[in-house]
């Protein structure tokens, strides 16, 4: 196959022709570096031309860790009886988010575990309380698997489960527990959380009932570059129908502590061909954010220049990355620096990627 092929493929994606299945995956293989940073760019500034890069004020928090799911790549979950199993209390949480809002934070990005006996009414009922307490805080939480848990306990649909998600305070739904949308690796690395179909079932309820969603894609485990091309596909077709995505986060799997701590990690060049690519292929989702949480602040700022547009969280908290060994922090001075050196002004954003309240 000639070598010109990428090199081809990349003028006409840079164009804005469409990528297919096999084209993407052949980008990810075969493009140089350099050359799909030039293009990833070039689309970059098609959908921002200004000189921003957008980052907002937020808070993991892990209301439990105890989680029925039992995923090969996660280190953080923990049987019931397990002597570090906990379920947070409403008036903990509360006290998170408190110290959040008061550090100037505007996002809450809750997630936990598969937990067998806690209820949808459970959960909505923590989620009132939030809202209760902090109106104007952005509930970014939960993720497609725990919404189809939480539906399943209550012997109702996921439409209707997220009906009763967003009256109880929901603003909006991560990503989270995509994974690789490849029903293969799924059932190689988490064979008892939701399907592909399921989990893009739960985003396109959410989206017609008005929540605006972000897609993520964890790689480098047991996957291949196919599937990471099967997967962005996965995320654009669903997009052209529904248009509720705001952004896609790509980051690379972190073995250590996990059942699949012998996989070979991939380092800072994968990723950011892999991030170049998502530009590419998703040429309908507008922002695509870095990830300085797997990656640290380098790679993260080198991917403001293969297509990223987004430096995500200030993460005042966060565990699951964690877990597995992966403990970069990074403050808002740190990413103004990181910006201003790659040539952009750092602006504060909402999780609709609405300006944050001077």
């Amino acid at each position: 196959m000639s070598e010109a092929i990428p090199r081809e493929l990349l003028a006409s994606a840079t164009r804005g022709r469409r990528l297919t299945v096999a084209e993407a995956a052949l980008l990810l293989e075969r493009a140089d570096l350099l050359e799909l940073a030039d293009a990833a760019d070039a689309v970059r500034f098609r959908f921002h031309p200004e000189l921003d890069v957008t980052y907002v004020v937020d808070r993991n928090i892990n209301y439990t860790n105890i989680c029925g799911s039992r995923c090969r790549f996660c280190a953080f979950w923990r049987e019931p009886d397990a002597p570090d199993a906990y379920v947070l209390q409403t008036e903990e949480v509360i006290r998170k988010v408190r110290e959040l809002v008061d550090a100037g934070g505007t996002q809450v990005l809750m997630q936990g575990g598969l937990h067998p006996g806690l209820s949808l009414e459970w959960i909505c009922g923590l989620l009132s309380a939030i809202r209760a307490e902090f109106p104007n805080v952005d509930l970014h939480s939960l993720s497609p698997p725990e919404v189809y848990h939480f539906a399943g306990g209550a012997g109702l649909s996921v439409g209707e489960t997220l009906v009763a998600l967003k009256e109880s305070g929901l603003s909006s739904l991560p990503g989270g527990g995509a994974e690789i949308l490849v029903d293969d690796v799924r059932e190689a690395v988490s064979p008892a959380k939701c399907t592909v179909e399921q989990w893009l079932e739960v985003m396109e309820a959410a989206h017609g009932i008005g929540l605006r969603t972000t897609a993520t894609m964890m790689f480098g485990h047991l996957d291949s570059a196919r599937d990471r091309a099967e997967h962005m596909l996965r995320i654009r077709d669903l997009q052209d129908a529904t248009g509720g995505f705001t952004a896609f986060i790509p980051w690379t799997f972190q073995a250590r502590n996990t059942d699949l701590q012998g996989t070979r990690p991939l380092g800072g060049h994968a990723y950011l061909k892999t991030l170049a690519v998502s530009r590419l292929v998703l040429d309908n989702v507008p922002n695509i954010q870095a990830s300085w949480v797997t990656q640290g602040a380098k790679i993260a700022q080198l991917a403001l220049r293969f297509g990223a547009n987004d430096l995500g969280g200030t993460m005042m908290e966060e565990n699951v990355v964690a877990a597995a060994g992966c403990r970069f922090r990074i403050d808002v001075e740190e990413l103004r620096q990181l910006a201003a050196e790659a040539g952009f002004t750092l602006r504060q954003r909402r999780t609709d990627y609405s300006p944050a309240a001077p």
